[in-house]
Order: C-alpha cells, then structure tokens, then sequence
C-alpha cells in the first residue's frame, strides 16, 4: 500500500473540502476498499461467494417466516398483494439499514484499529471512512440484485425506476461520512462510544419503518419518526426499487444539504482533534 505524505496538510476551508480527501486519494481508497471487502472473506472456502449467499439465505428466511408462518401483508398503497410481497419489502428496508449500520458500528474503531497509521507514518487518515463506505456499498449492490432477482421472480417484471437508488442513497452515503469522522476521532478518546453505537444503531432498526409502514404509525407519533435519517431514504428507496415511482427529488436536496452540512461538521472536528490521536493511542 502506497502512504503518502500530504495527510497532515488537509484544510477543511468550505463544505466541497469533505469530498477532497476522496478526489486526491482515490487510487488509494480504492485499493483499501478492495482490500475492505476481500479481506471479509480471506481464508474461506468460497470466499467472495458468501456476499451472494448470505442475502439469498436471508430473503429465503423472510419469505418463509412473513409470508408462510404468520401470512402477513404490508397493506401499502400501490404494493402488490403476493404472498413474498411483505418479505422483499421488508428486505428492501433492511438493505438501507444494513449498509447505515455496517459503517457507523465500525466508525468508532477506525483510528484505534489502524494505531500504526497514527503513530508511525505521515498519512491521510481523513480516508478511512472511505473504504469501509465502500465496502459497504458492494454488499448493498449485492443485496439490491438479489432483491431485484427475487421481485422479478415474483412480479415478471422489475421497475425502471430502479436505475435512480443510487441517487437515492448518495445523500445517506454523505451523512454516513460525516458521521463516521466525529465518530471516529471521538472513539479514540472515548472508548466507550463503540458500545453506545451499538445500542443505538440497534434500536434505530426497530424505530425505522422496516417491518412495518409508516402508516402504522399513530400519527401523533410519525413527526418523531420522520426525524430518523433512515425513514425518508428507505421510503424513497422503496420507490425506486419496487413501486416503480419516481423518488421526491425536493425531500432528496434537501437531504442532501443537510448532510452536507454533517458531513463538514464531522470533517472539521476530525481535523481539529487529530492533532491529539498520537498522544492518546
């Protein structure tokens, strides 16, 4: 792996400054986000086939236990009304949260687990989040097919609307960014913080609209709901994925501003504490 030598030097000087890191590094943050997702599977016997594999199980398992056992039905407006129809969109929901959950669980540990980096050599550490996004987007691409796979298998047909979840998800990307900067440059001196992402990334599971719609939801209760980051976007991707809809382009700016916003928020404390990480680790 190649270090370089400009990592002390980052300047936050505007919001556009959190996608610098990405634009003067990408060779290198490519090579650790290949690294990201082999490095899962290195010394199995089937290797990258278990990214495959594990949704597939998965869906299978939704399938049966939503669909077979407790025959239940999402009862949303303009969704199908098949048997596997409250599986794949509960899977589709769990897509969104998966990737949110895989990088902010490992943002806390991501300077105390690369100590060497810190300590030994003059290196951009502002990328490490970039790698573990990446990674985390290849097994949501991997999810989405599966998904798409099984809703065609299903349907006979898969929403055109699909080739704008990228879109969709680029705003959750950027927050997970700003995120995973505060997170980890406070997990290097609060250890504890690791615990308490666990939790919360735990209960924000069950207070997003995965296993059930947000019209279940007492009204008095849905403006509280709405403010979890991930209701708009697994509503949106939704949409996209298999209702054939088109995404609220507006709700999505505005999203998009905001986590601009964090995600330079992040950034700037990430570079004013790094000054610390050495002393600490």
């Amino acid at each position: 792996m190649t270090v370089l030598s400009s990592g002390n030097r980052f300047v936050v000087r505007s919001p556009l400054s959190v996608f610098r890191s990405l634009s003067d590094h990408w060779h290198l943050i490519l090579q650790m986000g290949k690294r990201e997702v082999i490095g899962r599977y290195r010394g199995s016997i089937l290797g990258l086939v278990w990214s495959l594999f594990n949704p597939i199980l998965m869906l299978a398992v939704y399938t049966f236990v939503f669909s077979v056992v407790f025959k239940m039905r999402w009862g949303q407006a303009g969704a199908g009304d098949s048997r596997a129809e409250f599986a794949y969109i509960l899977f589709a929901g769990l897509i969104v949260y998966n990737l949110f959950s895989e990088v902010i669980n490992r943002a806390p540990s991501l300077l105390t687990g690369n100590v060497n980096y810190v300590k030994k050599v003059v290196f951009p550490l502002e990328i490490f989040p970039w790698p573990v996004v990446i990674g985390a987007l290849f097994h949501t691409a991997v999810n989405v097919l599966v998904l798409l796979a099984f809703y065609l298998l299903v349907n006979h047909s898969i929403p055109w609307t699909v080739v704008f979840f990228p879109l969709v998800i680029a705003p959750l990307v950027l927050l997970m960014m700003g995120l995973s900067w505060f997170l980890a440059a406070t997990g290097v001196f609060v250890r504890d913080i690791g615990y308490v992402v666990t939790i919360l990334t735990t209960m924000l599971m069950f207070l997003s609209p995965i296993f059930y719609p947000v019209s279940a939801v007492p009204e008095r209760f849905r403006g509280i709901l709405m403010l979890n980051p991930l209701t708009f976007i697994i509503e949106e991707s939704r949409k996209v994925l298999l209702w054939n809809q088109l995404p609220d382009w507006t709700g999505l700016a505005i999203y998009f501003l905001i986590s601009l916003i964090v995600a330079w928020a992040g950034l700037i404390w990430f570079q004013k504490t790094r000054r610390g990480f050495a002393d600490v680790l």
